[in-house]
């Protein structure tokens, strides 16, 4: 396994049921320019301490956003090697780049994009074949669409992620139980787990669900 920066590539599978957590679709939500928050000061901070030489930052920063960088290729539909080779050029990219990232709140639109243009750009070698002119520029229009409607996607994901760290740790262990468990588990279970009586476990997922709106319209969906 390649290692960048001390950190290693790891596993790139997200929770199957994530979308679940809300509920309407996050398809149906908008998302508008976020409010500066406390994830923010959190990526302001480790890029400070990456510049400053902390390795265990570093790790940190890679491990924020992991999910997201690995999410990318599996919606261009590469293959796992694939996804680890670009997650390693994203992350030698980002080392390079740091020092020049002048808004750091900025840093997840701008992994986005660099790691939609890298699977992009593996996604066309991979395909390339000989083809006449209309059929390039259709590829191209293609490619733009799939590229921003990818973009849209981790954005939405990445706010969720983010919403659902910021809950108290009770809520998250619920949230998580709830939602992100394959198979799910049943409510006697996750009582067990929790240490929760099982009658009570429909009062503070509901409050737990309010939590996590308030935190999605902070992070700009609405």
């Amino acid at each position: 396994m390649k290692s960048v920066g001390g950190a290693t590539a790891l596993d790139s599978r997200e929770p199957v049921a994530q979308r679940r957590a809300i509920d309407r679709p996050l398809d149906d939500r908008v998302v508008a320019p976020a409010p500066p928050s406390d994830a923010d000061s959190i990526d302001a901070r480790l890029v400070r301490q990456c510049l400053e030489g902390d390795q265990d930052a570093w790790s940190s920063l890679l491990e924020r956003y992991k999910r997201l960088i690995y999410s990318i290729p599996v919606k261009y539909g590469l293959t796992q090697p694939e996804a680890t080779d670009v997650f390693q050029d994203v992350c030698v990219e980002l080392l390079a780049e740091l020092r020049r990232l002048r808004e750091p709140r900025a840093l997840p639109r701008w992994l986005s994009q660099v790691t939609a243009h890298k699977c992009a750009q593996l996604k066309r070698l991979a395909n390339r074949q000989p083809s006449g002119h209309a059929d390039v520029v259709e590829d191209v229009a293609d490619a733009g669409d799939l590229m921003e409607q990818v973009l849209l996607d981790v954005e939405r994901e990445q706010a969720l992620r983010d919403a659902v760290a910021a809950l108290p740790p009770r809520c998250r262990q619920l949230i998580h139980a709830l939602f992100y468990e394959t198979p799910a588990k049943p409510y006697r279970e996750i009582a067990r787990d929790l240490n929760l009586a099982c009658g009570s476990i429909g009062f503070i997922r509901g409050r737990c669900l309010g939590r996590l709106r308030t935190e999605l319209r902070r992070n700009g969906f609405r």
